[in-house]
């Protein structure tokens, strides 16, 4: 009796090895593409957060060439300036002292000094230096004034700046020379109303009307 050899029986088997195969190289080939995307993303992040240290070292380099352009430039004019603030206190004492009603060569020549003030100011601020001269009522900056005098007053709260005796000045954001300044004293200022109600009566004694 002789063998007969079916082809049919061993196929089925050869196709399901070769389909393996074919799945498992599939698969090592998709683990490959998802290692390939998570490097790509773990560089981009590197690169990303070195261009953001270098802009963050561009704008530190930027702020730092800045102050000490701005600290030379106060060097180089501070001394300057100093010598100038005599030459504008004699022009402000001499408007100060100046009479109001002068006559018309008077009036002429008062007219003149107070451009010639408007001019050196102009020339200070263009420079950076700055006149410091508070109000009435204005907060006492001690970075800024200096106080010559404390004394009450009924205008000004306590604290604060009664009169300017001399302006001050100031360069790129640093004093040159502080304001001298009355400051008012501790409980300055407009009188409240009583908080009793109280009022005085021609004798100067007081009353409660709510009695």
């Amino acid at each position: 009796m002789t063998d007969t050899h079916n082809p049919d029986a061993t196929e089925p088997s050869a196709l399901d090895e070769a389909l393996a195969h074919a799945e498992a190289a599939l698969d090592g080939q998709g683990g490959d593409d998802l290692s390939t995307v998570d490097a790509l993303i773990a560089e981009r992040d590197q690169w990303k957060d070195r261009a953001m240290r270098a802009a963050a070292d561009a704008d530190n380099t930027r702020r730092r060439a800045e102050t000490q352009m701005n600290d030379a430039r106060a060097y180089a004019i501070q001394r300057f300036a100093k010598d100038l603030l005599g030459v504008a206190d004699n022009l402000e004492r001499a408007l100060q002292a100046a009479p109001k009603d002068a006559d018309s060569q008077a009036a002429g020549l008062i007219t003149g000094l107070e451009l010639t003030q408007k001019s050196l100011l102009q020339a200070f601020e263009s420079n950076g230096l700055k006149r410091v001269a508070p109000g009435l009522g204005d907060a006492f900056d001690p970075h800024l004034h200096q106080a010559m005098i404390e004394q009450p007053s009924t205008e000004a709260p306590g604290g604060t700046v009664i009169q300017t005796m001399q302006a001050g000045y100031e360069l790129f954001g640093r004093t040159v020379r502080p304001a001298m300044v009355v400051v008012a004293a501790k409980g300055s200022g407009p009188q409240g109303q009583n908080p009793y109600g109280a009022a005085s009566d021609t004798n100067g004694s007081a009353f409660d009307g709510k009695a």
